[in-house]
Parts: C-alpha cells; structure tokens; sequence
C-alpha cells in the first residue's frame, strides 16, 4: 500500500502574540513564562503581561476564575505585550468567553473541546445556547479543536499517577504543541521539569510524556500542515536572561546595599502584587539580605526604619492600601531624615480593590498622601528591566540625601517580563552615604543631629558611637540640636527645610530628553510608569507615518526634571495617557498651568498602543 505524504511548511513572522487562558489551576501562567523563557533563550524580544483572577476563590469554569498569561515575541523591538492576540489558547468556555475580544479577526483559537461541555457552558455564562466551537460565531477565526484532556489522560495512561495528577499535566500537552506550532525546542523546559520534580519521579516523567505528546501531535497530525517561526531579535551583544519586574527590583536592592556597603533590611506584610520581592530576597541570604516577614503593615515599615537607625539600608513595600497604613511611619521617617526605600507595587481601586489587577493608582498617594507637610522623593520604573536600575537610583537618592523616597512600581510592571542584559558590576557607581564622625562631627555646642550641609544632607550617625548621642524626629524638633521644639518659627523653617531637602533632589537627576520625534511642534506624548511601552510604540508608529508628535517619559515624578516646564511649553499641546482618573494630568496642569490632555483607562488593565494611537490622531486633527 502506499502511504501519502505530509507536506508541512514553515511561513516566517515578525511578532506573535499569544493568550494562554484557563482555570487559576489549569497552569496558564507557568505554561506562559515558560514558552517565554525558551523564545528569550532563541534570542526573541519578548514581553508579558500575566492577567490573575479577579477572584482568586473564584469557582472553577467561572468567568472570574480565568487567569491568563499575554506574551509577544518577536524578531523586532517591541514594548508591550500585544494589543490583539493572534493565537488563543482557551482550556475552557470561560477562557474563551473573557479573552475572544482580545483575539484580532483571523486569528486562532485552540480550544480543549472537553472544556467546552454542557457544565463548562453553564459555568460560563453561555445559557442552554449552542457550544461556541458549534455554532457560527467563530467563523471569522481559525478554530483547532484538540481533546487535550483527554489526550493527556492517554499519554499518560500508564504512568502511575491519579486521575487529578494526570489533568494538572495537560498544560505541558498544550505548551508542546506551542513549541511544534513555533519551531521552539524542548531542552529548557525539560531541564525545567527535571529541576522541579527532582524528588518526585513519576510527576517528573509525567510532565515530560505531556509534553512530548503535544509536540508530536502536532508534528504528526495531517491537520497541521503550517508551522511558523519567529527569528531572533538583533539585541545588544551580551548575555541576557528573562527577569520579572519583581525579581529586578529585588535584584537592584542587593547591588544598591552592596555598592553602599550597607546590610539590606527588607521588612513586608505580605501582600499582592508585592509579595514576589519578598519571596525573591529571601534567596539571597550569602549577600547579608535580612527579611522580615511582619504581623502586619505597621511593625514592617517600623522595623524598616529602625534597621536604618542602626545604620543598614531599610526597606519596605507594599501596595496602596499597605502604604496607607504605613503612612504615618513613613512621616516619622521624612522627620528622622533617614535613608528608607518605600516600594509601592500599584494595583487598582481604594480599600481592598483589586488585588490582583494593574492601575497607576497611587501617584496622588506617593507625592500628597501623608498628614502634616510630609514631602518625598518618588521615582518610577517604565519596565520589568528597568526596576533594576531604576531601584538603584531610589537607593542612591535615598542615602546620599538622607531622605525617604518611594519607588512606584505597578502590576503590569512587577509580573510581567522581558529580556534583561546582565550588567557589569564595574559599570554601577558607588553609592557613599554621609557617616558621621566621632571626631569631625563635634562642634563648640556638641553634636548637632540635624546640621546639614549645603546639599541639606545631615550625617548618619549610627548608636553607640561615642559623643554622638542624639534625638531625632517623632515630636517636633530643634533645628540643629535635636531638642522637642514647640516653637512656631522652628516649626515653620523645619516644615521647609523638609521640603527644600526633596526640591533640591532636582540638581542632581538629568534634565528630562525626547525620547522620540522632534524638541518641539505640535503634540508632545508624556508618560509615566508603566504606560511607556504602548506610548513608544504607538508614537513610533505615527513617526514612520510623518505624524507631528513627539514622546517623553518622566522618571523622576517628584521632584520633577528642573527643564521639564521649558520641554513642555515647546509645544502647543501636550497629552498625557495614564490607566488612572487623570492623577498626572491634574498635578502638570496645576504646576505648569499648561492644560495637558488626558487619555485614562480604569478597568484594571493596561493601556494599549491602538487605544493611544486614536487618541493621538484625534488631537492632531483638532488643531
């Protein structure tokens, strides 16, 4: 008999975007940062943006119960992690019903038909209608119905394991057909597998069989004729690894305590989307990291600062509702004039909110939010990479000016990933705290605690030194000497040496630059945070088209870049996207009287590139 042939070809892409979409426990996100571990390995720019539940108890096949993992890889520089999704890996109808508008029309579906039965539907939301994959309303898609359920539970048929055991493993047969669809190999994953599983052989070959099962239904099912390759991006030369925005951040605490040559105390409760800087740290306890898991937000932020009092590098974090918490022990540190790192990991709403979704939420809260003139340093990071170097300068500020400084990170920042060059130490500078000294600090009146230099920097003098006792902050304070003062003159000058001392952080940050397009002209795109990739790659796009717009980014939020009024009022006008109620727009408008536009989004996802394309070519249209 004769046996026909596959042909199968291979067509190249630029970028792809994929959406792998289930059950909190059918594994999406681990499946996710590994098919982008292995695309950052092939050399691809990669981004991701993991989408949790709104609901963490949420039931299973519920809506609310989906979780999802968004990544882009390509062979380009990209920013984001995708507006549209081109492939849409759905375990179930609820992963279908909340992630199909994402899907861009064309696109595919890979549906676990066994995730699309009558209960599943129900769950849903779908009512006594027809299965989606039945009907007409996906006839714009390409749809690939697999069982992977049950083809899980066929490869795996002999393997000793549970009937439970088995179905968790059906994320490596869906994340093994990924890996034949995109050319990728499956090496990393399986050292991967055999690290994690070290102690339990038969989940650890039973991970691999899935696996390996879904890589070669796809090479060997005569449906799949197409496969698709994505070729390495041109990257900087140098060794790169993918990196979180959470384990940069934590990364960059470790070096700024190293170039400091302080001890690093990290005092935190627990709390979401922060806890991974915690988890992370506790790692590294040969680098002289100390963690302190505490009972509450309070006694971490309390216990943060007294690690500084006692001369090592104090820091703690939390999200919105931690920091108010934390807000008057925040106030006692600016008084103290202390070094002490605030990180506030942004997520969306008051109270409880949202845990588990992405807002610039808090900038209001970071520059205003503490009674009594209580002013401080906050800087932000636009990316997962850059928490590293960026937590860095919020240490170098923090302890060469002996101030409080809050680091504004956020959800989409802290979880997602991206491509990280591996530094060289040589190429960090030394952070040199101001200590006191027994000897030089002495004067005619004794050690004055609260002397400053022309910088406004007071010396770090550290207990138990000799003749150095001191009182600083909690009750009002004497200028210079440390004595509880009710005067109302000190008060005053205290009140605005405190704020001076934030204000003069400006001469020593760069002047804010361009990013994109021309110094001045029709319409400058300002961002901050998180919102910098959509923005870079919306404008970009609009440059290539001849549009007059230009991109900046702000840093340095407060104080702001000294020349950022002069950069502002070179243009006619100025629009600013943020995913909060216009919280930027409101403090530039009130501080340059410039009438700055918004663009705001508050649905607990990021912004997009399209979204801030439309709204750039609607203002250029109006002038």
């Amino acid at each position: 008999m004769r046996t026909r042939e596959m042909t199968k070809t291979t067509e190249k892409k630029r970028d792809v975007v994929i959406l792998f979409a289930g059950d909190s426990g059918d594994g999406m996100q681990l499946t996710g940062s590994l098919f982008s571990n292995t695309s950052a390995e092939y050399g691809n720019d990669i981004s991701t943006f993991p989408n949790f539940p709104a609901e963490i108890r949420a039931p299973q096949g519920t809506v609310a119960g989906v979780s999802g993992f968004k990544l882009q890889f390509a062979s380009v520089d990209i920013f984001t992690a995708g507006d549209e999704v081109d492939v849409l890996v759905s375990m179930n109808a609820a992963a279908l019903k909340a992630n199909l508008s994402q899907l861009k029309r064309g696109g595919t579906i890979i549906a676990n038909t066994s995730g699309f039965d009558k209960k599943n539907l129900r769950l849903a939301k779908y009512g006594d209608a027809e299965s989606p994959l039945l009907d007409d309303s996906l006839e714009e898609y390409r749809v690939i119905e697999i069982d992977i359920s049950k083809m899980t539970k066929e490869a795996l048929v002999d393997s000793g394991l549970g009937a439970k055991e088995i179905e968790r493993c059906k994320n490596m047969f869906v994340l093994g057909f990924l890996y034949w669809m995109y050319n990728r190999k499956l090496e990393n994953t399986e050292v991967f597998i055999k690290n994690k599983f070290a102690k339990k052989q038969q989940i650890m070959d039973a991970n691999i069989k899935a696996l390996k099962a879904g890589y070669y239904f796809g090479d060997t099912n005569e449906t799949f004729t197409s496969r698709y390759e994505v070729e390495s991006a041109s990257l900087p030369e140098g060794e790169y690894r993918s990196i979180m925005g959470n384990q940069a951040t934590a990364l960059g605490l470790i070096v700024a305590a190293k170039k400091a040559g302080l001890d690093l105390f990290y005092g935190s409760y627990p709390i979401t989307p922060a806890s991974d800087i915690l988890h992370e740290l506790a790692r590294h306890k040969n680098y002289g990291v100390k963690t302190f898991q505490a009972e509450d937000e309070i006694a971490a932020v309390c216990a943060s600062i007294g690690a500084s009092f006692g001369g090592a590098f104090g820091v703690t974090a939390s999200s919105g509702p931690g920091i108010a918490l934390k807000a008057e022990a925040i106030g006692l540190a600016i008084m103290f004039e202390l070094p002490l790192l605030v990180i506030n990991v942004q997520r969306g709403g008051p109270s409880t909110g949202l845990p588990t979704k992405t807002e610039q939420s808090d900038l209001m809260q970071a520059i205003y939010g503490r009674n009594g003139e209580a002013p401080m340093v906050v800087i932000a990071p636009h990316s997962p990479s850059d928490c590293f170097d960026t937590i860095i300068e919020a240490a170098r500020i923090s302890i060469e000016h002996m101030v409080p400084v809050m680091f504004l990170s956020d959800g989409y920042i802290a979880n997602g990933s991206e491509p990280w060059k591996f530094p060289s130490a040589d190429d960090i500078a030394a952070i040199k705290p101001k200590w006191a000294d027994s000897e030089k600090s002495m004067t005619d009146r004794g050690y004055l605690p609260y002397k400053r230099d022309e910088k406004l920097v007071r010396e770090w003098a550290i207990p138990g030194m000799k003749e150095l006792q001191h009182r600083i902050g909690g009750l009002e304070k004497d200028d210079e000497t440390g004595n509880v003062s009710y005067d109302p003159e000190n008060h005053e000058k205290m009140v605005k040496i405190r704020q001076q001392k934030v204000d003069i952080v400006a001469d020593f940050v760069p002047e804010m630059e361009i990013e994109q397009g021309e110094d001045s002209g029709k319409l400058l795109v300002l961002g901050w945070g998180s919102t910098y990739g959509a923005i870079m790659t919306a404008v970009r796009e609009l440059i290539a088209e001849g549009k007059p717009v230009s991109h900046a980014h702000i840093r340095y939020l407060n104080p702001f870049p000294k020349n950022l009024g002069d950069v502002l009022d070179r243009f006619d006008k100025v629009l600013i996207p943020e995913i909060n109620d216009r919280q930027l727009v409101h403090i530039i408008n009130s501080k340059f009287l410039k009438g700055a536009l918004p663009l705001s989004k508050i649905q607990g996802m990021p912004i997009t590139s399209k979204e801030i394309r439309e709204k750039i070519l609607e203002t250029l249209n109006e002038s």
